[in-house]
């Protein structure tokens, strides 16, 4: 009996060990694998965020239309990105708004793009200022002022959000009131 009880015990320790240390291996590739901070489209085109940045920047077409109005309007605009290259919003809109940018030819020193970790965190105070608790936050800043912002998903598609915003028509994100 007494020898069971020695064998369960080790098994338990072995296999507790075991996990924790498949968890601590984990936890270091993500880390390894986010981006923290102020980054650029380029840092997103290496791996490992090629993975999903390039399918998703070349599978987007955006409405015609809605490119033309962003592209009227967008040059009055200071944008702030805050994104998590972990979260799934993230990698699904994040290389749609590049290719936005990149369509209606924005002059990217009005750009600063910040990368958070998982507690929407990142160096400096931005994230705080701005409010971000959730990822992808797209904010438009014109004469020094926020004038809106998307945040996480859209309420009809990335470009006709985007186009309403610039345009100075009515939007309200998902989570606003």
């Amino acid at each position: 009996m007494i020898n069971k009880i020695l064998l369960l015990f080790l098994g338990v320790f072995i296999t507790t060990g075991e996990v924790s240390d498949k968890t601590e291996k984990l936890a270091n590739i993500d880390s390894a694998e986010m981006l923290l901070g102020e980054f650029t489209q380029a840092d997103l085109e290496k791996s490992p965020y090629s993975r999903w940045f390039t399918p998703g920047y070349a599978n987007y077409k955006p409405n015609a239309e809605a490119v033309e109005t962003i592209k009227k309007n967008i040059g009055d605009y200071e944008i702030l990105l805050f994104m998590g290259t972990w979260c799934g919003d993230s990698r699904y809109e994040v290389p749609k708004f590049f290719k936005l940018l990149d369509l209606v030819d924005f002059n990217r020193e009005n750009l600063t793009s910040i990368a958070v970790n998982y507690s929407k965190k990142a160096p400096g105070d931005l994230d705080e200022k701005y409010n971000i608790h959730r990822v992808p936050t797209i904010i438009f800043i014109k004469d020094g002022k926020e004038v809106n912002r998307f945040v996480e998903y859209s309420v009809e598609n990335l470009e006709e959000d985007i186009a309403r915003i610039v345009d100075g028509k009515e939007y309200i994100d998902p989570y606003s009131e």
